[in-house]
């Protein structure tokens, strides 16, 4: 388990749903990864990620699908990708990840709590 943190330090973590509205490889990376592009709605608005989510994930299956990310971490530079979203998921003991998602359809930037 991590250090416990206070909910002050938790409700500054901007946790939002949004729709996957593109995906494609990205062959620069040195670890197979996806660049997805996913709309968070009005407010928020379309946001990119490099993410290793390929043992699970392809452009078939993810697109259209609601995911879950932190959309308030600095943008980051991952193998030529701007990265401005930190889709959420569980890692396995093999290191695949498992995407957390709504259980129902929800509106595009609805906060996590």
């Amino acid at each position: 388990m991590k250090k416990q943190i206070t909910y002050d330090i938790f409700d500054k973590v901007d946790i939002r749903v949004g729709t996957v509205i593109s995906v494609k490889k990205n062959d620069k990376a040195r670890k197979p990864s996806l660049v997805v592009e996913v709309d968070f709605g009005k407010e928020i608005g379309i946001k990119q990620s490099s993410a290793q989510i390929t043992h699970y994930y392809n452009e078939d299956n993810l697109k259209g699908k609601q995911v879950i990310g932190v959309c308030n971490f600095p943008e980051k530079n991952i193998a030529g990708v701007v990265s401005q979203v930190l889709i959420l998921g569980s890692i396995d003991k093999e290191g695949r990840v498992i995407l957390v998602h709504p259980s129902q359809q929800s509106e595009n930037g609805l906060p996590i709590a």
